[in-house]
């Protein structure tokens, strides 16, 4: 949920709150909240575009991973960070999901 991405989506606020929800409740559960953010020529990293949207706030020990990709999995530590976490089954929001996830789960298939 990266701020050039919703900027402009449609019921964006409607959106990010739904979100907000889930995390809260992911929290209170005690399930891990793992954080995604793309870099890439038009989500230059540090840039405002690149940041998370400010309504959703990560906290210190959630894990971040950052991608370059149009895949969480390809050439970062997802992986690791959800085996630490000892994560089997993953509920996966945002606005772009289809180019976060898509290879993996893809070639499970």
């Amino acid at each position: 949920m990266q701020a050039g991405v919703v900027a402009a989506a449609f019921e964006r606020d409607i959106v990010v709150a739904k979100i907000g929800l889930l995390v809260e409740k992911a929290r209170r559960e005690r399930i891990p909240v793992v954080w995604v953010q793309h870099s890439d020529r038009d989500l230059a990293r540090g840039s405002d575009a690149w940041q998370l949207v400010p309504e959703l706030v990560r906290r210190d020990a959630e894990p971040l991973v950052e991608k370059n990709y149009g895949d969480a999995f390809e050439d970062t530590h997802l992986e690791n960070v959800l085996s630490a976490l000892r994560v089997g089954q993953l509920f996966v929001v945002g606005a772009e999901t289809d180019a976060c996830i898509a290879r993996p789960f893809m070639a499970r298939w």
